[in-house]
């Protein structure tokens, strides 16, 4: 796996954010992508599970109780590749400022908590090339907890790791899982030099610290005027009804 290991060669920056449910990543790459687009750079957003081939899938497969961890794992492999080379890879060639929330890192914690071998979800994503920012919002369970339930009356059911029958309330099942996946998050930060910010802190505070690391990385590159982003990025062939191209 040198992929993430070593420096990717193309002319672009990929900058991407992890952390547990609730730590709060997803606002401040919003507001790392409104400030961008703002100070004139060429910027693409992509999110985990967001693929339009798997993204399907794996919503009738937990309404069904169907996925299993390996079956789980390897539906967000396939949506991480089918992004990875539709979208991910021609902007960051075509010079452009690429942010991903959950990447990589995201499989190496969640799939391993759920049991899958770590060597083997390292393998399946060895075609990942290594971010030149990668951001991780690490704030306590509890705290993460609270926010989750901000605004909803209750846990989701995977996000909670209720499949995993480790309690049989959900709230004890989501500080369990939850708590798997930050421990493995802090493994990785060395490994994979995960810029760590402190996710308890006040937002504007924490987007100051996200917003100096990120011209530390773009340094070099030059704002332009926007354009239409789709011309950078690789068409998928059509696909008929009977599933062929």
């Amino acid at each position: 796996m040198t992929g993430l290991y070593e420096r990717h060669p193309y002319p672009g920056k990929l900058i991407v954010v992890e952390g547990i449910d609730g730590s709060g990543k997803s606002t401040q790459l919003r507001l790392i992508h409104r400030w961008l687009e703002a100070a004139g750079y060429r910027v693409f957003f992509t999110e985990w599970n967001s693929s339009e081939l798997v993204r399907r899938a794996i919503r009738r497969g937990k309404k069904k109780g169907l996925l299993t961890p390996t079956t789980f794992s390897l539906l967000h492999a396939a949506d991480f590749a089918d992004r990875l080379i539709y979208q991910i890879m021609p902007p960051l060639k075509g010079g452009m400022i690429v942010l991903a929330d959950r990447y990589a890192y995201t499989a190496f914690t969640r799939d391993v908590a759920r049991g899958v071998d770590p060597q083997w979800v390292r393998e399946v994503y060895s075609i990942a090339p290594r971010p030149d920012l990668a951001l991780y919002f690490r704030v306590p369970i509890e705290a993460s907890l609270e926010r989750v339930l901000t605004g909803r009356q209750k846990l989701k059911y995977y996000e909670a790791g209720m499949d995993l029958r480790l309690a049989n309330e959900a709230t004890e099942s989501f500080r369990i899982f939850q708590s798997r996946i930050l421990e493995l998050y802090d493994a990785l930060t060395h490994e994979f030099d995960l810029k760590v910010i402190d996710a308890v802190r006040d937002i504007d505070e924490q987007q100051q610290v996200v917003r100096q690391l990120v011209m530390d990385v773009i340094r070099g590159v030059e704002p332009k005027k926007p354009y239409e982003r789709q011309s950078l990025l690789r068409q998928r062939p059509a696909v008929q009804k009977n599933g062929r191209a």
